[in-house]
């Protein structure tokens, strides 16, 4: 069993697209393996929201994903037009909510899509609550857990290690069996030979930095 770490934040496009290429090597390769999400909020409360809908500058760095997104069958918005961008602590204490009832990974893909794919704000509670009753969660416990912030105090840790052990610089940090990979192309056939042939080392290509900046 491969054990891959994902370090992420939900309004990183690079996030999106090596999350699905990599799932889509998995499939190919048919080797068996375990992703783990794990947070790291580029803007955390309270720091300013930032407006990438506006920022020329990252919308040139983002279309190095156009390609990749398109051959994964993503409907990308690079930058989606939900401006400013969401924080993402709540979008991650319902991650843990649903983690507890075996659901993250379809809780995480729908939360990525609802902000690339469908532009929708998921800094929003009700806009959370929406896709965790499509992720097969119960609603109203969802809500209850967010509005007594139930996993405030976990989502925060797990962005502090994510920051000060692991000690990420950017977004996707993706670790296999504890070993950080290059990713530059953002591809499954790039994934591929990452999972075949190995290629352990920093991070090349383009990814979120810690200031938020593409």
């Amino acid at each position: 069993m491969l054990n891959i770490l994902f370090v992420t934040d939900f309004v990183c496009p690079y996030c999106l697209v090596a999350k699905v290429a990599l799932e889509e090597a998995l499939k190919e390769t048919e080797i068996e393996a375990q992703i783990r999400i794990q947070a790291l909020e580029l803007t955390p409360e309270p720091k300013k929201r930032v407006d990438v809908c506006h920022d020329e500058e990252r919308r040139k760095r983002y279309q190095v994903l156009v390609a990749p997104a398109k051959s994964l069958g993503l409907d990308m918005k690079l930058p989606p037009s939900v401006c400013p961008r969401p924080y993402t602590r709540l979008a991650f204490e319902g991650l843990f909510f649903a983690r507890e009832k075996g659901l993250a990974e379809k809780y995480t893909d729908l939360v990525y899509r609802a902000y690339f794919e469908k532009e929708l704000d998921i800094g929003e509670t009700d806009v959370l609550c929406g896709l965790a009753e499509q992720a097969g969660l119960d609603v109203a416990e969802f809500r209850h857990a967010l509005d007594v912030e139930t996993y405030t105090a976990g989502v925060k840790a797990e962005v502090e290690d994510s920051r000060s052990v692991l000690k990420v610089t950017g977004v996707p940090s993706i670790y296999l069996n504890g070993e950080k990979i290059a990713v530059e192309e953002y591809t499954k056939e790039e994934m591929v030979r990452i999972l075949q042939e190995g290629q352990i080392a920093a991070a090349k290509g383009m990814c979120c930095g810690l200031d938020g900046c593409g």
